[in-house]
């Protein structure tokens, strides 16, 4: 299920997807040897290689070391660039290639000690210390150190290198200071008190390499750990290796040998020898190849299978898990870019098209015009819930009350465009604006989500009986996100937003006005509206609100105006599932993470041999 995170995530679009844990024992000197291991030499090679100083025990029971995962994906990574990534097919792998300072624990929402071992904050609750494990190497063999903390920052604040990091790392347009200490202390000090700054700062950005990236231009960073990387060459510390990528067929990874976590009976983690992504044609293909047995885990059992899977778990064949309303939320939108193309010296969106789609009348018309209840009834078998607001009900802590609903109603769609003047001037059925031009403009989503594509070709009846021509075309995902971040070539997209953190920091890319995801019209160089400007104050001053009540308060009214403003058409927030095969140990599901069942892959391991 392809989609942004809000990195947010991300926002930060999963900012928090964190796989890493601690390890003990000695230190050894760096190796020649390159990424090694694999197989049924894996665990002999990652016994020979001594574990960091200082030991922390792996947050799960023991496990059996051996045998591998097998994942059926229909989504190939764009890059393997952590920093620069901006979608989940990417984060699918790189998630467990690099490692983090501190472990995110996403059915607890708990931080706790990881590259870091420990922490503290100053009483000006601005100036933050981190002390680095001592021991810990790169996966080529040469050793971690604060170098590597502090080369990262330097490239998320880098003006020429674009990432979604930076956004939520800025602070009345000022960056954080991060410096070294020594070997293994870094501190951090913020331009005032940060409120998720554990979450964030210490689970949510991925560390780099310094002495493999340092010498990389600044213009070709974005390029750098692509695709094509040689799997030798891509050097990481998380608890998997990229052995092998065979473009639309697999990517293989192997376990780690250097991996720097053991569990209490001294074994070095990850448990498995290796993960194997499949790469599949559709969703329907995902779903076939766990129900055949041919992949062990399916981590986005749609609603509309529940009734298939619920049957065969009982017989026994899987469990499926049950994880309640979602993050998710689907949503499309309408370019309101303002800008030219460099190119060709023409606007990016249609002058008279654009004038359409930055009235909020006209998108308070769109959002009432969609008939969710319809839409949950025939495509996920009323498992799902109608949503209007930025974050789910599955957000407890932060999802705002007493939000505008646009529940469906042709009569308050048109009402709305005709106090704007879009009205059937000839009596063809279509609208026109005041100007005689028909509206009609062209909806894109990503091709191999087959749900999505239902969803978009309900939406189109939808709006074409309030009167609209809307042409519908999917388009391969990856193409699908060069339009949204690159060459702005599009007028309307329908997709989706989920995983991240639960944080409302979480979101700073997506909604601030120059926020790299800020997806209507993103990178703006100082906010296109009114109430884009507010929302960027909120969510500038959230960050810097220690009381949570105070702090919600804020975001409330960011939600207010959100859903007031509806730069996102919401459509529904899905009940989530996962599929998994019996016998997978530490499994701990959650509806938080987009890695529903393997968001500690590490930690995995069969109870049985297979």
């Amino acid at each position: 299920m392809k989609k942004f995170h809000t990195r947010l995530i991300g926002s930060l679009f999963a900012l928090l997807l964190v796989v890493l844990l601690s390890g003990c024992g000695k230190s050894s000197a760096p190796s020649a040897g390159g990424n090694s291991g694999g197989g049924s030499s894996a665990g002999a090679a990652s016994d020979a290689i001594p574990l960091p100083e200082n030991p922390q025990p792996a947050y799960c029971e023991p496990g059996i070391r051996g045998g591998r995962l097998v994942i059926a994906s229909f989504g190939e990574p764009k890059t393997f660039n952590p920093i620069t990534a901006n979608d989940t097919s990417s984060q699918e792998i790189y998630r467990l290639l690099f490692g983090t300072l501190l472990y995110f624990d996403w059915p607890t929402q708990d931080v706790k000690p990881a590259l870091a071992e420990s922490w503290s904050v100053a009483d000006d609750q601005k100036t933050w210390t981190f002390k680095l494990r001592k021991g810990v190497q790169w996966s080529d063999g040469l050793p971690f150190t604060a170098d590597d903390v502090i080369f990262t920052w330097e490239i998320i604040y880098h003006p020429d290198i674009n990432n979604v990091t930076r956004d939520a790392f800025m602070l009345d347009g000022k960056k954080f200071e991060v410096t070294k200490v020594d070997d293994h202390t870094i501190k951090v000090v913020t331009p005032a008190p940060y409120a998720p700054f554990l979450e964030n700062f210490g689970g949510g950005v991925y560390i780099l390499p310094k002495h493999i990236l340092s010498k990389v231009p600044a213009k070709s960073f974005e390029a750098t750990y692509g695709i094509n990387t040689p799997p030798a060459e891509l050097v990481g510390c998380g608890p998997f290796l990229l052995k092998e990528f065979k473009p639309g067929q697999l990517m293989l990874l192997e376990r780690n040998p250097r991996y720097w976590v053991v569990d209490k009976k001294g074994q070095r983690l990850p448990y498995f020898d290796n993960i194997i992504f499949t790469i599949v044609p559709d969703m329907n293909a995902m779903s076939l190849r766990f129900r055949k047995g041919e992949s062990d885990v399916f981590e986005y059992v749609r609603p509309d299978e529940y009734v298939t899977y619920k049957e065969e778990s009982d017989q026994g064949k899987y469990q499926l898990l049950d994880l309640g309303t979602g993050l998710e939320r689907g949503f499309f939108w309408f370019n309101q870019n303002t800008g030219t193309n460099p190119k060709t010296g023409k606007p990016y969106v249609d002058p008279k098209k654009l004038k359409w789609f930055r009235n909020t009348k006209f998108r308070q018309a769109m959002a009432y015009a969609v008939d969710r209840p319809s839409l949950i009834k025939s495509i996920y078998a009323g498992r799902a819930k109608p949503n209007f607001g930025y974050i789910t009900e599955a957000n407890k802590r932060w999802v705002a009350d007493n939000l505008p609903q646009y529940n469906y109603s042709v009569a308050k769609a048109r009402a709305l465009l005709g106090e704007i003047g879009i009205r059937d001037r000839d009596g063809d059925g279509f609208l026109e604006d005041d100007q005689g031009n028909v509206i009609e403009f062209v909806l894109n989503t990503n091709t191999g989500n087959n749900t999505r594509d239902k969803i978009a070709v309900l939406v189109q009846s939808d709006l074409k009986r309030l009167g609209l021509k809307v042409i519908y075309q999917p388009i391969e995902f990856n193409t699908l996100v060069d339009k949204i971040d690159t060459s702005y070539d599009y007028e309307c997209i329908l997709l989706g937003l989920g995983g991240g953190s639960t944080d409302p920091s979480a979101s700073m890319n997506v909604l601030r006005s120059d926020g790299f995801t800020h997806q209507w019209f993103p990178r703006q160089k100082s906010p296109s509206t009114k109430w884009e400007e507010r929302v960027d104050f909120l969510m500038n001053e959230q960050l810097k609100i220690l009381d949570y009540k105070e702090r919600k308060k804020v975001f409330d009214e960011v939600q207010m105006i959100l859903a007031e403003e509806v730069p996102m058409i919401y459509t529904v927030s899905p009940y989530v599932y996962a599929g998994v095969r019996n016998g997978l140990g530490n499994l701990r599901g959650t509806a938080l993470s987009a890695y529903r069942a393997t968001w500690n892959a590490e930690e995995l391991y069969w109870k049985e041999k297979r």
